[in-house]
């Protein structure tokens, strides 16, 4: 039993360091952040840190870019955007955060995130995958993830009273 204890202290321990050392980072990220991309932008660079992100794009031609959300995360609206024909591709850097990419039906989405946590493709059976549409372009979301992850929705899952405009 007494190794059990041990053990359990270890891992707590551990665990405690692990989260001060992240939050440490984040800390220093926060200072260094981009701006918020403009909507119509066809490549993102969105990071929070600490805090929510909320973006809607409404790009012609959308390639991608990037997302970091230490301690914080949010929704990525892309359903008003239009997918470049090559398709697009989402890295992420997920560390204790994440959200929501909310995309059309119409998109194929193919995931290759690692790590503890994830992203998930919840749309359910109206939405457009490989199989389904095999010349179709793809959003591929891809990245390091730790202690969250996204959900990759075509509906926004919060109640319309708590929604910004």
């Amino acid at each position: 039993m007494k190794v059990i204890g041990r053990l359990f202290g270890v891992l707590m321990l551990g665990w405690i360091a692990t989260m001060g050392i992240a939050a440490t980072v984040a800390l220093q990220k926060k200072r260094e952040a981009p701006p918020v991309p403009d909507p119509e932008a066809d490549e993102i660079d969105l990071r929070t840190y600490f805090g929510p992100m909320e973006f809607a794009s409404v790009a012609p031609a959308f390639r991608g870019g990037t997302i970091e959300t230490w301690f914080g995360g949010g929704t990525l609206d892309l359903r008003g955007a239009t997918l470049h024909p090559e398709g697009a591709t989402l890295h992420t850097t997920t560390v204790f955060g994440g959200g929501q990419i909310l995309v059309p039906d119409s998109w194929v989405v193919e995931t290759r995130v690692i790590g503890i946590g994830g992203a998930g493709d919840v749309r359910g059976s109206a939405a457009a995958t490989p199989e389904s549409d095999p010349a179709a372009p793809r959003l591929v979301v891809e990245g390091l993830v730790a202690f969250g992850g996204f959900g990759i929705m075509s509906h926004d899952p919060r109640p319309v009273e708590t929604l910004t405009v």
